[in-house]
């Protein structure tokens, strides 16, 4: 039974363009992933900036903050999808760009360690229905406070909401393939 935090559709009937991208979290060590994820985020960010006419100032500076925006959100969502996938279960880490109308949609696809679980539910709990902005702020504070990588955790999630107005939603569920494995799907709306 899938389990839903947020704000989370799977109605996709009116998009007009999508690109699925797939990787390996286990073909190379996290530090030299980074590298890799970045240049898959920027190449996100450049795909989607063609669909927006650039005849003006306006528009090229409307391009401009599509593509940050797009290459913001997808490094955050591929970094934390490798971060955080559970490398034994064998499973594909997925990254998803939808192109709406009126907004964009996000979608990372990644396994869980069973034990992570609870604590990430928790942490999705507090940020669906806690004050954000208080969150943002107390995340930012932690993070210069402290160099200790839990400290933070969830500070892209919380930047998403706070810089770009982004809805987010999360939906869990066991793995198609395999049944003892919890896959989450997380996914983020940017208006446009």
């Amino acid at each position: 039974m899938a389990q839903v935090f947020g704000d989370f559709t799977e109605d996709f009937s009116d998009r007009s363009e999508f690109l699925v991208l797939g990787f390996s979290p286990s073909s190379l060590p996290i530090q030299l992933r980074w590298k890799t994820n970045g240049l898959s985020a920027d190449f996100l960010g450049d795909y989607v900036r063609n669909f927006f006419p650039g005849d003006t100032s306006a528009d090229l500076t409307k391009q401009t903050e599509v593509r940050h925006a797009v290459s913001f959100i997808a490094n955050e969502l591929l970094e934390n999808a490798m971060k955080y996938s559970d490398e034994s279960a064998g499973l594909a880490v997925n990254l998803e760009v939808h192109l709406f109308k009126d907004r964009l949609i996000f979608l990372s696809k990644n396994s869980l360690h069973q034990e992570s679980i609870p604590n990430f539910q928790s942490f999705l709990q507090e940020i669906t229905t806690g004050d954000v902005g208080e969150m943002y702020f107390n995340q930012v504070e932690k993070s210069a406070a402290n160099d200790d990588e839990s400290e933070r955790s969830g500070l892209g999630y919380l930047t998403m909401l706070m810089d770009y107005d982004a809805v987010l939603g999360w939906k869990f569920e066991q793995a198609q393939v395999n049944n003892h494995v919890t896959m989450v799907t997380t996914m983020v709306q940017l208006p446009l």
